[in-house]
């Protein structure tokens, strides 16, 4: 799908409308197909193969990786804070990397592709990340009797400048391939995702933590 849509996924839901307005013998539907082969002859069939095919099974695979990463980091953030709150609390950073790719490519234009998908799950990694900056300093000053409202603040103001010097990295590097015709979903959503899931992790992560962790650290206290 060279050229305007850039994508089989547009032509193939644009087709799909189409169909839907072919009459149709009395008794009769049109069943689309889109990974499994026709099993009856009974009916009518539109078996979508090739490219097609392709596109859903990568989209498939990727959505599978992405579940099993985002276990396999809460598992790691489980095993160093040995808390299953907390980590929770920490991954909110990758739906609010969602915030930042969504925008980015409406603003940009851009179509969603696989290599979009992939700077998604790329992301994610690198925005749990400043969640663990923020909330590894909070309770460090807590464990020091620190109140939390203090450790929080302190956390913003010490951790601010590494986590945005991680996503200025991300940024620019990224930024490189943001006019590649292949590769643009990929720079769009590190560029995009990495700016506003900084910018909103700064505030919501810490915000956030306050709520879940106010009361205990008040009966501590």
């Amino acid at each position: 799908m060279a050229g305007e849509l850039e994508s089989p996924v547009y032509a193939i839901l644009g087709m799909t409308e189409k169909l839907n307005q072919i009459p149709l013998k009395p008794g009769y539907t049109l069943n689309e197909l889109y990974i499994q082969q026709p099993t009856e002859e009974s009916n009518y069939t539109v078996k979508w193969d090739g490219e097609w095919q392709i596109t859903l099974e990568v989209f498939r695979d990727l959505g599978a990786a992405f579940l099993v990463v985002i276990i396999i980091i809460y598992m790691l953030i489980v095993g160093w804070f040995q808390n299953f709150k907390t980590p929770i609390v920490m991954m909110i950073a990758i739906p609010l990397s969602l915030v930042g790719i969504v925008l980015g490519h409406w603003i940009l234009d851009a179509f969603f592709t696989a290599t979009s998908f992939i700077g998604m799950i790329a992301l994610a990694g690198v925005m749990v990340r400043n969640s663990v900056l923020l909330i590894d300093f909070i309770e460090i000053r807590l464990q020091d009797g620190v109140p939390l409202k203090q450790a929080i603040i302190e956390a913003g103001a010490v951790r601010t400048t590494p986590i945005l010097l991680t996503t200025g990295a991300v940024v620019i590097g990224a930024s490189i391939i943001l006019f590649d015709p292949i590769f643009q979903g990929l720079a769009i959503s590190l560029v995009a995702g990495a700016i506003v899931s900084t910018l909103l992790t700064l505030i919501v992560v810490p915000l956030i933590y306050y709520i879940t962790e106010r009361k205990k650290w008040e009966i501590k206290k």
